[in-house]
């Protein structure tokens, strides 16, 4: 039952007998603005009574207006879908569809779509590709064409105005911080937003002046669009406040390449983007991708949080929420550390630096998986994980062979990644020159981010002290080992400056983690 809503009036609305074609079913879903009921063949979608700051249906009038915009609207990438708007009058005692009692509440009607034609369930089926995307890049280039950036449009790409809805989402979400979301990646998102804001203040300014700000969708991800192999209708965009909506055309095409990368299909996304970026003509869009899907993501981890402290779900769609909000921040994060492209982090350093529990902090804040020389080392020795070998079961570890063999498989895994579209984390001393750049060579040097864990000698004395007896270390690096591992540390100075950081990780791990994030994000 929805707080907003008179009781009876619910009641009439999740009646079968109340629909003037009596369907079969009636289900109910909620957005944050809306009441919608599914009653096949048709959709009957009413807007709540509720002032939400950027969403304002807080009176009959406003709510039937928006309803007339979002039937307009939606006619554009649409046509036949939206049927209009229908009033529901009170008759007596009870209430009827366009009756000729006193209007007490209006509705979108529409026609229902096929729920296996969405793109998300179609992605998830299996059962859409390149083909698919290329028609809605086709459709959407030509709907971008059309649109005519007007003053009023063109002056929302401004700073000051992308600014508006930047600082609304970071204002909104710090309440979720330690529940959906890290301090260490709130932070560091906004500390990438501002590095853009500064670094990229003439692109922004072009994109102005080409006249890439227009009227756009503003809600573009893959629930919104319905593929099947007679038609394409991409509905339901933002109509009840216009700055969401008058945006770069790289912001609105981010939103369907993030929701892409976010279904596990980067290469789609890729696709994507490509597709509508030759189609338009637009040479820059790419540049600004990581900016805007970094927004894009950061939006729905939002609208994810605010659903688990709604009373109208219940507990475990709170539970599922917070997962995907979580996972939405997650991607928003790699955007703004690591750009919109696949990259191989490695997590070098000598012995006890601190450069596994670094990756293993890092994994967790990207959702990266940790490739680790030690586990790698172990498992194909046969030796257990948390067991130190002796010296016999050592000897074959640490084997010139199966150190070949260990940085070959990690170069591997790295490339294969990669060329998936997916990021990954290799945890190794890369002590040798040659291991560093055979893994440049095989990724290419663009790919490849390095990051050199450092410590005082003490801290990693004492580290390694700590150590003994202990029985959750996967590495066998003890105290005798530390000068003759170190000796052998070739010092990466080859490396170009613009791909490797250094991490002081003597202070408490979350301090490393953050410095980290943040020193990458304020590359923008």
């Amino acid at each position: 039952m929805d707080e907003h809503f008179d009781s009876r009036l619910l009641a009439f609305l999740c009646d079968p007998a109340s629909y003037p074609h009596q369907p079969q079913e009636i289900r109910e879903l909620h957005t944050h603005g809306s009441l919608v009921f599914v009653v096949p063949p048709l959709v009957y979608k009413i807007k709540k009574p509720v002032n939400l700051g950027f969403l304002d249906f807080s009176s009959l009038e406003k709510r039937r207006y928006f309803c007339e915009r979002e039937v307009v609207l939606n006619s554009r990438l649409s046509p036949g879908i939206y049927l209009g708007v229908e009033s529901i009058t009170r008759e007596g005692d009870g209430f009827a569809f366009g009756g000729g009692g006193p209007v007490v509440e209006v509705a979108v009607k529409m026609i229902r779509l096929s729920p296996e034609g969405f793109l998300d369930a179609r992605i998830k089926a299996g059962n859409a590709g390149e083909a698919e995307l290329e028609r809605v890049a086709r459709m959407l280039a030509e709907f971008y064409q059309k649109q005519r950036p007007t003053p009023e449009i063109v002056r929302w790409g401004r700073i000051g105005k992308l600014r508006v809805s930047t600082e609304e989402n970071f204002s909104q979400t710090e309440v979720f911080i330690g529940k959906t979301l890290s301090r260490s990646a709130f932070e560091a998102i906004r500390v990438f937003t501002d590095a853009c804001y500064k670094r990229r203040r003439a692109l922004f300014e072009k994109r102005m002046t080409d006249g890439w700000i227009r009227d756009c969708h503003g809600d573009l991800h893959l629930d919104h669009v319905h593929v099947t192999d007679d038609a394409l209708h991409i509905y339901d965009c933002i109509e009840f406040n216009d700055r969401f909506r008058y945006v770069d055309v790289a912001n609105d095409v981010a939103f369907l390449a993030m929701d892409l990368d976010r279904h596990d299909r980067p290469d789609l996304a890729r696709f994507f983007v490509r597709r509508v970026a030759n189609l338009l003509g637009d040479g820059e869009m790419a540049a600004l991708m990581d900016f805007y899907q970094c927004y894009r993501a950061y939006v729905r981890g939002k609208v994810e949080s605010f659903r688990t402290v709604s009373e109208i779900v219940d507990a475990d769609e709170r539970t599922q929420a917070a997962d995907d909000a979580r996972r939405y921040f997650r991607l928003a994060l790699q955007y703004a550390v690591c750009g919109p492209h696949p990259l191989a982090l490695v997590f070098m350093g000598r012995v006890a630096s601190g450069k596994s529990t670094l990756a293993a902090a890092v994994s967790r804040e990207l959702g990266w998986r940790v490739v680790s020389s030690d586990e790698l080392r172990k498992t194909q020795a046969g030796v257990p994980l948390h067991e130190r070998g002796d010296a016999k079961s050592r000897r074959i570890l640490y084997s010139p062979a199966m150190t070949e063999r260990i940085y070959g498989t990690m170069i591997r895994k790295a490339r294969e990644s990669v060329a998936a579209g997916h990021g990954v984390i290799l945890d190794a001393t890369f002590s040798k020159r040659e291991f560093r750049d055979r893994i440049r060579a095989e990724l290419g040097n663009s790919n490849v981010k390095w990051i050199l864990a450092q410590v005082d000698d003490a801290t990693a004395a004492e580290r390694l002290r700590q150590r003994e007896g202990r029985h959750d270390v996967v590495s066998d690096a003890r105290c005798e080992d530390r000068d003759f591992l170190n000796a052998a540390f070739e010092t990466p100075g080859e490396l170009p400056s613009d791909r490797i950081r250094s991490v002081d990780t003597g202070d408490a791990p979350d301090e490393a983690v953050r410095f980290l994030l943040l020193g990458m994000a304020a590359e923008g």
